[in-house]
């Protein structure tokens, strides 16, 4: 039976240095070494100026940051005495990613603690840092709780790196004094990382993705700059909550602007929950006994089913490349602190598995060089992060479309919409090579269209949220469903005599725009990649008279609702911004709906017989016209 030691005691016998505790760990062995920002960076040191007496030392790891001691352990040439096995790097050059990549281990990041505890891989030792003793002899990971805690529990050595800089961060991130093996007293700064650069383009992806993020959603978002830039966007959303892998200093400053306040989780209400932390030094004091904020080891975090049962959650992360069916790709990407599977695709299904839940990935339509794109017909020699079916959202500074239950067909039109024009026409034809789009399909112009987020905007009416916004080229099928559920007489009003048919020859100029000689402003309710479309107004630039003829179409139950007339007020706008005169439209005398449309607008308004029809002229631009637009009403109910 053996004898119980208080805690004071034994933290006392087991004060070592950091040379002595090494002598414990013989050639051969495999160390665990905590990660990213909570590396034992003393304890690294230590080991690395000892390596002399080890060959074949097998160093495990997850994040290791770029300014770390681990981190320029793998970048020396003494690979006799050290094999770096990592579950994913951290943000690296494609050049050392390739000198390394024999040692990195595709998992998801919500299996490696079963990978620890179950004995599958048998850690010799680990090597940690943590916060001084509490009163009762706990001891905090802080900053990285992850997979840090299940190699304490599993490895035959613990030694421990106490500082008193290691935030003391609540939930299951304890250590007991009881646990460890050795303990080393060193005081040194935590690593940090710097503050992402701004990029324009990230800005762009943030402001799409903005709009899909609803109050009261829970959010995880992974490390890199279109995350960062997503955050900020995020400034005006209310009762945010928070379940990641990381926190970062976004966090703290939504926490602190009140934005964060984790009430409408649905899970662990009132707490922030995540696994570990990479920033700055005011992020790690905001962590110390913060009683809202709890870290749990990767299991929990990043287990599937416990993210499905937060309220909308929305995953957040950025992928490299995408191919057009789907396929996702996401390793090595400059600012984005991490690559390989790490926990996107626990993220990317238990964010699916959410009731109202999106999974959301976000990435630039090109290199960082602008020579390549990013959006490429077929993976082949990249690996497949994440498989097609898991694939939901995807942005780029060119916008944002939503794969889930689309054909091949709608997926290709969907990712060569938001790649950068430049790439546009080799991916379409491409894709026609490859039978992914119908090979009687032209190509026009109209691709290269860059389409006009700023025209979009929800207005609820009658209690019902709408959504106007310019037609995309996925809209194809849903164009078509709003004519052929159009009542006799309104088809006729629209296309001035009966039409039954609305096949892709016949309608293909509503969606296949340009955005400025050619504009759709389509009227839709329901959750996007999946709206219903009840109205469609648009207009075709004249370019001999430099006017916009535009025509319009409200699905009969959506009528008398105000709905034609914001239409033809963003017609408008859009014209004029383009540099048109003015709008123009034929109709017949009956038509009194399209002749009151043109009399609410803020314009001289014409008017001629032309046989049976009349024409409406609208000039934006005449001499002496003082008229002022009047301001748009947020609950229009005519």
């Amino acid at each position: 039976m053996s004898k119980t030691t208080y805690w004071a005691d034994s933290y006392v016998e087991k004060l070592s240095s950091a040379k002595t505790a090494l002598k414990q760990i013989y050639p051969g062995q495999r160390v665990f070494i905590g990660s990213s920002c909570g590396e034992p960076q003393h304890l690294v040191n230590k080991l690395s100026q000892s390596s002399a007496r080890f060959t074949d030392l097998e160093i495990v790891r997850i994040l290791s940051i770029e300014n770390g001691p681990l981190t320029l352990i793998a970048n020396r040439s003494h690979s006799q005495q050290f094999n770096i096995r990592s579950f994913y790097l951290g943000s690296a050059s494609p050049k050392l990613i390739n000198k390394n990549q024999r040692f990195i281990t595709p998992i998801n990041l919500s299996q490696i603690p079963r990978l620890f505890k179950s004995g599958l891989m048998h850690l010799n030792a680990a090597l940690i840092q943590a916060s001084p003793p509490d009163d009762f002899g706990w001891m905090s990971l802080g900053v990285s709780v992850d997979i840090s805690l299940a190699a304490c529990e599993s490895a035959d050595l613990v030694i421990c790196q106490v500082n008193p800089n290691m935030p003391r961060v609540l939930g299951r991130s304890f250590i007991h004094v009881n646990d460890v093996d050795h303990i080393v007293e060193y005081e040194e700064e935590l690593l940090t990382i710097k503050p992402m650069p701004e990029m324009e383009t990230a800005n762009a992806i943030a402001g799409h993705i903005s709009r899909l993020i609803d109050d009261g959603s829970t959010i995880q978002t992974s490390l890199g700059v279109p995350n960062e830039a997503t955050m900020i966007c995020l400034a005006d959303k209310n009762d945010i909550g928070v379940h990641s892998q990381y926190l970062t200093d976004s966090h703290m400053r939504l926490f602190s602007m009140g934005v964060i306040t984790n009430k409408k989780k649905g899970l662990n209400n009132g707490k922030l929950i995540a696994g570990s932390a990479v920033g700055s030094n005011l992020l790690y004091e905001f962590l110390d006994d913060n009683p809202s904020i709890e870290f749990h080891p990767s299991d929990y975090t990043n287990n599937p089913a416990i993210i499905a049962q937060h309220n909308s959650m929305v995953s957040l992360n950025t992928a490299m490349t995408i191919d057009l069916t789907g396929q996702v790709a996401t390793d090595t990407l400059p600012y984005n602190n991490y690559t390989g599977i790490n926990g996107l695709l626990d993220f990317t299904r238990g964010a699916a598995m959410s009731k109202n839940g999106k999974s959301i990935l976000m990435l630039t339509s090109t290199s960082a060089n602008g020579k390549k794109s990013r959006i490429i017909p077929s993976l082949t020699n990249i690996p497949v992060v994440i498989p097609r079916g898991d694939v939901q959202f995807i942005a780029t500074e060119y916008g944002v479309v939503n794969l889930f239950g689309k054909t091949l067909q709608e997926r290709a039109m969907a990712l060569i919409s938001i790649a950068h024009p430049d790439f546009r026409d080799e991916l379409f034809s491409k894709a026609k090579e490859l039978d992914l789009i119908d090979v009687e399909r032209k190509l026009k112009p109209a691709i290269k269209g860059i389409y006009p987020v700023r025209y979009e905007q929800m207005i609820e009416i009658n209690a019902i949220p709408i959504t106007f916004r310019p037609a995309k080229p996925v809209d194809e099928r849903s164009i078509q469903e709003h004519y052929y559920t159009m009542n006799r007489g309104d088809i006729v009003s629209r296309f001035f005599h009966e039409k039954k048919s609305f096949v892709h020859d016949q309608i293909e100029t509503t969606y296949e725009i340009d955005y400025v000689n050619d504009l759709t402003i389509v009227a839709t309710i329901g959750e996007m990649g999946f709206e219903k479309i009840i109205a469609v107004g648009e207009y075709f630039r004249n370019t001999i008279i430099n006017m916009a003829e535009i025509a319009f179409s409200v699905s009969k139950e959506y009528q008398h609702m105000g709905i034609a007339q914001i239409l033809i007020e963003k017609l408008a706008t859009a014209a004029k911004d383009n540099g048109i005169k003015g709008l123009i439209a034929y109709t017949s005398p009956k038509n009194k709906g399209m002749i009151q449309l043109f009399n609410k607008l803020p314009y001289d308004i014409t008017t001629e017989k032309d046989d049976d029809m009349i024409i409406l002229n609208c000039l934006f631009a005449k001499p002496g016209d003082k008229k002022k637009k009047p301001k748009a009403s947020k609950n229009p109910t005519k």
